[in-house]
């Protein structure tokens, strides 16, 4: 009987465990684009951009009105998927796309920044390339001699699935666009 008794609690922690770790974040409200702060994507862009002695960004209410209306389109028809983009087009653009259970803010600008920034070592200058199996699209669009404008917005959105067998769980994905004015002359992906 005690064996039994002990089993049961076990089995009901398990379920309390379970439970709160499936549970999605209440700060996310899929039904928002987030307010982003001009001043810090710039920052962050501007402070990349100057360990190499480029010009630094200056913010485009335009651009960042053209990033509102696609992160807005992605999130409302697409689930927060990445954007098809054609190249060449009028503005550059940097995507970022978070996901997971256990997403519990959004990313913040020198995160998403920083992610582009880490594609430099696929990068090769003299071939205007990046190395197989690598992307660094993203990198060369941050680190553009000739773009001079950015503007950039967030969307979240909730993606319901269902965990062991199920538990219907959200999972929140948030997306991060930021364009460019002149856009970048891309290597090929």
């Amino acid at each position: 009987m005690a064996i039994t008794h002990h089993i049961m609690i076990i089995l009901v922690s398990l379920l309390v465990i379970s439970v709160s770790a499936v549970t999605p974040p209440a700060k996310l409200k899929p039904t928002q684009t987030v307010p982003v702060s001009a001043e810090d994507f710039t920052a962050a862009h501007n402070d990349y951009r100057a360990t190499v002695y480029l010009p630094p960004f200056v913010w485009s209410q335009t651009l960042e009105a053209a990033a509102i209306r696609l992160a807005r389109y992605q999130r409302n028809k697409r689930k927060c998927e990445y954007a098809s983009l054609k190249y060449p087009s009028k503005y550059g653009a940097n995507q970022l796309r978070v996901e997971g259970r256990f997403l519990t803010t959004i990313m913040t600008p020198s995160q998403t920044v920083l992610s582009w920034a880490n594609e430099m070592g696929y990068y090769d200058y003299k071939s205007n390339t990046c190395t197989p199996n690598h992307t660094c699209r993203d990198f060369v669009q941050l680190f553009w001699r000739k773009s001079k404008e950015v503007g950039c917005a967030q969307a979240r959105c909730v993606k319901e699935s269902t965990f062991f067998f199920f538990w219907k769980i959200k999972e929140p994905t948030v997306l991060t666009i930021c364009l460019y004015n002149p856009p970048a002359n891309l290597p090929k992906p």
